[in-house]
């Protein structure tokens, strides 16, 4: 029981960050703008990568979706972690590693609310 708990705080936690960043990256947030401006995001590619960021947090509410939008948000944040390390940006890609690791937990323990559990 703790640890459907424990996952269900997860999800929640990985799902309002999720929404959180892509809505930055869809409004175009300065500061979004900038960290992905150092990459060559121009504003359509920081669109993109918001509505993707968007769509995976969805994703993620509902079983039947959950592994396909946890795996479309690791990818996401894979994709940053390894721009980050393109730029020798060690401190950059050690902060995305974590949320990376959120994600890849949640696949292992799956949805809080399946029935297969």
């Amino acid at each position: 029981m703790f640890i459907k708990i424990l996952n269900a705080a997860l999800v929640l936690a990985i799902v309002f960050m999720g929404l959180k960043q892509g809505w930055a990256m869809v409004s175009g947030k300065p500061e979004m703008a900038a960290m992905l401006g150092r990459f060559h995001f121009n504003r359509p590619a920081v669109l993109t990568n918001g509505i993707v960021t968007l769509l995976s947090a969805v994703l993620i509410l509902f079983p039947r979706t959950f592994v396909a939008g946890n795996f479309l948000m690791a990818s996401a944040i894979l994709l940053i972690l390894c721009l980050q390390l393109s730029l020798k940006d060690l401190k950059g890609a050690a902060i995305e590693l974590p949320f990376l690791l959120m994600n890849l937990a949640a696949i292992y323990l799956q949805h809080p609310l399946a029935k297969n559990n």
